[in-house]
């Protein structure tokens, strides 16, 4: 029987198995990656606008403006400028962990190596727009009630983290309580005092140094 030209194409075309993802399958789309970089450009652009402005000054027209965006289209990923602000706090959060996380990765745990991380992280800007939100938040109820809840997570997720991250401390859990909290006043209170001009750029390699020791002073001997 005669085979139609039609029918040979047909014959010798191989089949196509398609490898995108489908949706039910669990895998990204290309609309939900487009989207979470538009929200990661949004959040971005919400720091930046806190360093430069202030939290008062931070508004979702300056903040769409700074990301490259239409306030429609910021409008399609966040409904108002509450849902921006607490998604802006968890990526502050998320990235406080990491460098926590990154800082505690060598064997050692030396108290030099983590003191100065820890300096480094509260010279950047995410340090600077987390600390106008929470200075806004003593006086905005609306912000507080944002952000108090966040804060709360935040600390008990931190804390576990570090008993993880520091099993030379466990058997001085109140030592490492007092170390970690002396570590985040003294160095935070530090970073905001040099942007107010409190304190003179000098004093800060010593400052750093008595904290090293008196880290040193406290961990358990062994």
């Amino acid at each position: 029987m005669a085979v139609s030209p039609a029918r040979k194409r047909t014959e010798r075309a191989p089949a196509r198995t398609s490898t995108r993802k489908s949706p039910a399958e669990g895998g990204p789309t290309r609309q939900s990656l487009k989207s979470a970089q538009t929200r990661g450009r949004l959040i971005e652009a919400t720091i930046q606008c806190l360093v430069k402005v202030g939290y008062a000054g931070t508004t979702t027209p300056l903040v769409a403006t700074e990301a490259g965006l239409s306030r429609g289209a910021m409008l399609h990923h966040f409904e108002n400028s509450a849902t921006l602000i607490r998604s802006t706090i968890v990526e502050l959060h998320e990235r406080r962990l990491r460098a926590f996380r990154r800082s505690s990765e060598t064997t050692e745990h030396e108290p030099a190596t983590m003191v100065n991380a820890y300096w480094k992280q509260v010279q950047k800007p995410a340090f600077v727009a987390f600390h106008e939100l929470a200075m806004a938040a003593r006086t905005d109820a609306e912000l507080a009630q944002i952000m108090r809840p966040l804060q709360v997570e935040y600390r008990e997720r931190f804390n576990a983290e570090a008993i993880a991250l520091f099993p030379e401390w466990q058997s001085a859990p109140e030592q490492f309580a007092q170390a970690m909290a002396l570590s985040q006043t003294l160095i935070e209170g530090m970073a905001t005092n040099l942007m107010t001009g409190a304190l003179d750029e000098a004093m800060v390699p010593t400052l750093l140094k008595l904290l090293e020791d008196k880290i040193r002073a406290m961990r358990p001997a062994g």
